[in-house]
Order: C-alpha cells, then structure tokens, then sequence
C-alpha cells in the first residue's frame, strides 16, 4: 500500500481521530507508525503478553477471546477505526485477553513504545489528539462493560 493509499485509509476509516487533524498532520502521524497486515485468523497478541505496541484497526478486524483450557471465547470485536492493545501498552500489564484477526484478516497501523515517545516530543498536538482518542475509546469500553455488567446483575437476580 502506497502511504498516499495509507493516509487515505487511515481518514477514511479513523474518522473520529482525524476529524481534528488536518491532511498534513494525518501523514505526519502515519509516519510514526508501522503497516501490518495479517490473514485470517492469525494471533496478533496473547493472554500474558506486556504489550510494547497497540494497533490502530484499518481494515477487517480484530476478534477478542478468553481462554479456558483449550477453549477460546468470543468476547469482542474491534472495527476498523478503533484501537487494540492500548490497555496493556499504558498500564505496562499482561494482556488479559487474546487478540487474532477475523476471517477476512486485518490491516493495522502499529506505534511502538520508542516511536510513540518520539511523536509526543515532536509533534505534541497530534499525540495529545490520539491520547484523547484512546481515553475516549477506553472510555467507551468501560461504559460497554458497566452495562452488560448491570443487565447480567438484573438477570441473576430476577
């Protein structure tokens, strides 16, 4: 993918990071990160791993699971615009879930922990941009799970 089909991918499907960012300030971004583009199906992260990198999803997606023995559980999906792996990549815990892609595979924008630090030094306004964008979509999480939270609490006790 050439970076000009890049930047256009990342605007299209990461509308609500690039609405404050101009066309420049978007390539300036992509610079920072690395394309990765992985099959179906493939592990992107496991139950365990520290994460030294998180993922901006730009095409497929990303299926969550819990593990139980041999068992896998479906307890997610992130959609092209959202974001994986950026709780373990903060808080610098192992990972509590397993990443793999869906069945048509997935197309990621992957920031390193050293190119992460580096777009915080150079380009302040774009890495405080994306830090609002993980708070919101952590937010987003936290807000998700309080709910099913409260309607499995319902049922239990009806």
């Amino acid at each position: 993918m050439s970076n000009d089909d890049l930047i256009r991918q990342v605007q299209n499907t990461c509308v609500e990071f690039c609405a404050a960012l101009t066309q420049d300030e978007v390539s300036k971004f992509v610079h920072y990160m690395r394309f990765v583009e992985l099959g179906a199906n493939e592990m992107l992260a496991d139950i365990g791993d520290v994460g030294a990198s998180f993922y901006m999803v730009i095409g497929g997606s990303i299926q969550l699971f819990q593990v139980d023995g041999d068992a896998e559980y479906a307890v997610g999906t992130i959609s092209p615009g959202g974001l994986v792996g950026e709780m373990s990549f903060f808080d610098r815990r192992p990972r509590t879930v397993r990443l793999k892609t869906g069945d048509s595979g997935a197309q990621l924008l992957e920031i390193k922990r050293q190119m992460y630090s580096r777009l915080r030094i150079e380009e302040p306004f774009i890495s405080t941009n994306l830090l609002e964008f993980v708070i919101r979509s952590l937010d987003e999480l936290v807000r998700e799970l309080s709910a099913k939270h409260a309607d499995l609490k319902k049922l239990l006790e009806s």
